[in-house]
């Protein structure tokens, strides 16, 4: 769900691929000419006039610096090669190098660079190792300080690890030597340019249209909700999903790490945090958004992810009026979410018994998506389980439908079916607040019926 989820694909070692923009070094062109040429023309270009031209003229302007350079010099270059060089120094010059044309394709997800020459992509659920290479460790790590500058951050030896974010929202994750041993090391998580809705997530695969409509009722009916999964599952894809049918007239306050939200609503505040600055101050984490997003007289607040003591505000917004907030968590399973959550409250050092905190998860929280991403690449909503009360020490838990495996048919796409449940939630009250107890039964029904 994160990006585009396809099945009948079998998971497979990495292998090089044809990246559409992107060649390999030209035989028999040496190394050294290239490096030269490269050199000169950098030398030459004059940084004012750069930001005047646009990426076509540019280009152009280049391809003929090139042609002169190279007469000059007695190195021959053909028109190909000429226009390969031209290119890079262009991506170079306005971009992130090797990597604009992958940016670029639609198609890829995730970008991994292992050091200068080993470049992966996820591409359609499926890991690929690309021939993109940079010219050497220091072109990988001027690229990602340009990365880090762009957003403020500060990326070498003695500050080897950024989080940062691109102009389109792509997250990014450097890690630098001394850390990382083979090299700079990038990673980009691609941000959709538009959100992936149900219909979409339908066709996909990821789920049946009565499982959509289930969790439609459920964002309708300000139920307070956590998705779960691991990394790359497709939380934030199925967050942006439940949330487009939060009513237009709804105040709603976004509390993010790294914005990605991509909520449609007119009525919307998005807040992010700020990493402390080349001083060392000025940080501002999702606890001091959370408790100001209170302020803000919000409908309803989502926050990107919970990681740590931030849970505990995310649970007294969620238990003081702010019905339907969402957030998203890592857990392998919606129990092991409920675990996470209680001991990122006791992260909060506010004093809570291990009850006293139970209490407060159990009243604030109504369900728990779970999502996964499996091994025939696509990304499946797997559980839905209902935070019903508690019981001394335990907390009441009802899966209201479970994905069960069946097999796969012989493309390697993964079948099966969802095991509902026919136990009264214990929402049902709320349901029929918002005249939704019927359409909820009918779904569950429906979602039962579907082998």
């Amino acid at each position: 769900m994160d990006g585009v989820p396809v099945f009948g694909r079998r998971p497979s070692e990495p292998a090089p691929v044809t990246v559409p923009g992107v060649s390999e070094p030209t035989p028999g062109l040496r190394k050294e000419d290239v490096d030269l040429i490269r050199s000169l023309c950098l030398a030459k270009i004059d940084a004012s006039v750069i930001a005047t031209l646009t990426p076509p003229r540019l280009l152009n302007a280049v391809e003929i610096m090139l042609a002169e350079l190279a007469t000059e010099h007695r190195i021959q270059l053909n028109s190909r090669e000429q226009h390969q060089i031209a290119t890079e120094l262009v991506d170079d010059m306005l971009g992130l190098g090797p990597l604009e044309p992958l940016l670029e394709d639609e198609s890829i997800t995730d970008i991994m660079v292992n050091g200068p020459e080993r470049v992966f992509a996820e591409r359609k659920g499926r890991l690929e190792q690309l021939p993109v290479r940079f010219r050497d460790s220091a072109h990988l790590a001027n690229i990602c300080q340009r990365i880090a500058a762009s957003v403020g951050r500060r990326v070498d030896e003695s500050s080897p690890m950024v989080d940062a974010r691109l102009k389109d929202g792509s997250r990014v994750n450097i890690v630098l030597p001394p850390l990382a041993i083979d090299g700079p090391c990038l990673s980009i998580r691609k941000f959709a340019k538009k959100p992936i809705s149900f219909t979409k997530l339908i066709e996909y695969g990821s789920l049946t249209p009565a499982i959509a409509r289930i969790l439609e009722i459920a964002a309708r009916c300000r139920l307070n909700v956590v998705i779960s999964g691991g990394t790359g599952s497709g939380k934030t894809t199925m967050m942006n999903a439940m949330s487009s049918f939060i009513d237009p007239s709804e105040r709603i306050v976004t509390v993010e790490d790294a914005a990605e939200l991509q909520l449609q609503q007119p009525h919307i505040v998005r807040l992010e945090t700020r990493p402390l600055n080349l001083e060392g101050k000025g940080e501002i984490n999702q606890r001091d958004l959370l408790r100001n997003a209170l302020r803000m007289r919000p409908d309803r607040i989502i926050i990107g992810e919970v990681r740590g003591p931030e849970a505990f505000d995310m649970l007294q917004a969620m238990n003081t009026g702010h019905d339907g907030s969402m957030s998203t968590i890592h857990a392998n399973n919606t129990r092991d979410a409920l675990a996470r959550i209680e001991n990122m409250v006791q992260m909060a050092s506010m004093g809570l018994s291990p009850r006293a905190i139970r209490m407060q998860v159990v009243s604030a929280i109504n369900l728990i998506v779970q999502v996964e991403r499996q091994r025939d690449g696509g990304r499946r909503v797997i559980q839905l389980t209902e935070i019903a009360g508690i019981e001394g020490e335990t907390p009441l838990l009802n899966d209201i439908f479970k994905y069960e495996m069946q097999g796969e048919d012989a493309t390697g796409r993964l079948l099966g079916r969802y095991i509902v449940s026919r136990t009264r939630s214990s929402f049902h009250d709320r349901l029929t607040y918002f005249g939704l107890a019927r359409p909820w039964a009918t779904a569950l029904e429906e979602a039962s019926l579907i082998r």
